[in-house]
């Protein structure tokens, strides 16, 4: 991506969220809000904390499974790897942790960039696939709350999300169920559309984008993969109970996995990093939905933010700094950082 571009895709997110951030805030009174966050017993996130950060254990379990076509590396190694990813989300624009957790992983165990790239859309694919399914299995109670258009359009947008992700599924295990016809192809259609000083250079990644994908043709890897997809979803719904207790705010598990689902469809849209705006706004206006007061329901927002932002971010840096990695927006110097090798002391 051009400089220019990038600098505009950047500015373009901080005005989404500027625009978010206005929604989340609007006609609020601060000092109700003031005295809702005084009341939190902070005690109670400690048992979420526990529950989420061992999805965050569940989900390097998932990746090694993706990564087994490509090399055997330890949970405790992906681990870190997973945190440092995390942490970039939260603070570089355009979701270059992902590119971080490629980066690293190529560091540490030689495992392409390209390859491991393809493990982590699969990854997100999954993802999507468990939170859309989230709110479709709660259909019939988001029919019921009240909210006008933006609720009764969310189900809609469920449904063609569920559409494009299980396409998206269907691709992908279909290429790695039949990799010689889907390589010939790609080959071809590479043959055909670029110069021919691109053709090698492309070809070489493709070819290991798709070697990225393997993990999808044993039924028994591909059914642990969505199985710890869900499990990895439903820990990180025990955070959300564990805000809610913090702040009094009684909500069933149903509302629970439908405000899991609705927040983190709306954090498809792009805005600035950490899902800034959008995810407030998405929040606050569920739990209104759940007939919540305005500041109670942007209180649970604003906790639940920074029990699942802060923490990530300040053990992800850490590893980071440790990496030895250099902080920068550009990707080619991030993919650059990949040629050097990490520290021996941090590979799991």
């Amino acid at each position: 991506m051009k400089k220019n571009m990038r600098r505009g895709v950047i500015w373009l997110g901080l005005a989404i969220s500027a625009v978010f951030l206005y929604l989340a805030f609007r006609e609020i009174n601060y000092a109700d809000l003031w005295e809702t966050l005084q009341q939190v017993q902070i005690w109670w996130l400690a048992p979420g904390l526990v529950i989420y950060f061992g999805g965050m254990f569940v989900r390097a379990w998932r990746w090694q499974y993706l990564l087994k076509p490509l090399k055997k590396t330890s949970i405790g190694n992906l681990f870190q790897i997973t945190m440092i990813g995390y942490m970039g989300n939260n603070v570089f624009p355009l979701r270059m942790g992902e590119v971080l957790r490629a980066v690293v992983l190529k560091r540490r165990d030689d495992i392409s960039i390209s390859g491991s790239l393809a493990t982590i859309v699969v990854q997100k694919i999954f993802d999507a696939v468990v939170v859309v399914g989230f709110v479709l299995l709660n259909l019939g109670q988001l029919a019921q709350l009240p909210g006008g258009l933006s609720i009764s359009q969310i189900s809609g947008l469920a449904t063609w999300a569920a559409a494009i992700f299980l396409a998206g599924l269907v691709i992908f295990v279909a290429i790695a169920m039949f990799p010689k016809p889907a390589q010939h192809l790609l080959h071809g259609i590479i043959h055909k559309i670029l110069p021919a000083r691109w053709r090698e250079s492309v070809i070489q990644i493709t070819d290991k984008f798709l070697t990225g994908l393997m993990s999808l043709r044993s039924p028994k890897d591909a059914l642990m993969i969505l199985l710890t997809s869900i499990l990895v979803w439903l820990m990180e719904t025990g955070l959300y109970w564990s805000v809610g207790r913090a702040l009094g705010v009684d909500l069933t598990m149903g509302q629970l996995l439908l405000l899991n689902g609705v927040v983190n469809m709306v954090l498809l849209i792009p805005a600035a990093p950490g899902g800034l705006g959008t995810f407030d706004a998405a929040g606050r206006t569920m739990l209104e939905a759940y007939r919540i007061p305005a500041e109670t329901a942007l209180g649970y927002t604003l906790i639940l933010r920074i029990a699942i932002w802060v923490p990530i971010t300040l053990l992800g840096t850490l590893y980071f700094i440790r990496e030895g990695l250099k902080w920068t927006l550009d990707v080619q110097e991030i993919q650059a950082q990949a040629e050097v090798p990490g520290s021996s002391e941090m590979k799991g």
